[in-house]
């Protein structure tokens, strides 16, 4: 198995960053990894919040994970319950909320609490990769 070595730390050898993807339907979870892989990040999946909270604090993940892709809707640990995990454990790794439900309240809710960007499904590849990529410049600017 290859080590990953995160760009924040190596430069540019590990193409653009590692992203956690948090969604608890497999075939959103495959389009955006695909999505994902195609500009260049490495992809890391997460059923719930639960196993992402897990997901994240194995290994290296821990320091390796630069940008987080959250649903909202999910069992047993739903999305806004691992965001403020994800806010109080790893306050440096930026989150774009992925959901299926629009509500402007926890749009607003979500964006005060620093999530970079609300996209709502069904999402356009251009409009995903647009907020990851802000939440990977928010992040460089975060360890400056």
């Amino acid at each position: 198995m290859t080590a990953y070595k995160s760009d924040l730390f190596f430069g540019s050898l590990t193409g653009n960053g590692r992203i956690l993807v948090v969604d608890d339907e497999p075939d959103i979870r495959r389009v955006v990894r695909i999505l994902l892989e195609k500009a260049g990040y490495d992809v890391l999946e997460a059923e719930d919040g639960q196993a992402a909270i897990e997901v994240i604090n194995t290994g290296e993940n821990r320091l390796m994970v630069d940008a987080v892709l959250c649903d909202m809707r999910m069992p047993k640990i739903n999305g806004v319950e691992a965001m403020a995990y994800f806010r109080e454990h790893y306050p440096h790794v930026p989150v774009v909320v992925l959901t299926g439900f629009p509500d402007t309240e926890m749009a607003i809710s979500s964006m005060r609490n620093g999530v970079v960007d609300y996209l709502v499904k069904p999402v356009d590849g251009e409009q995903l990769r647009s907020a990851v990529s802000r939440a990977m410049a928010q992040r460089e600017l975060a360890w400056r």
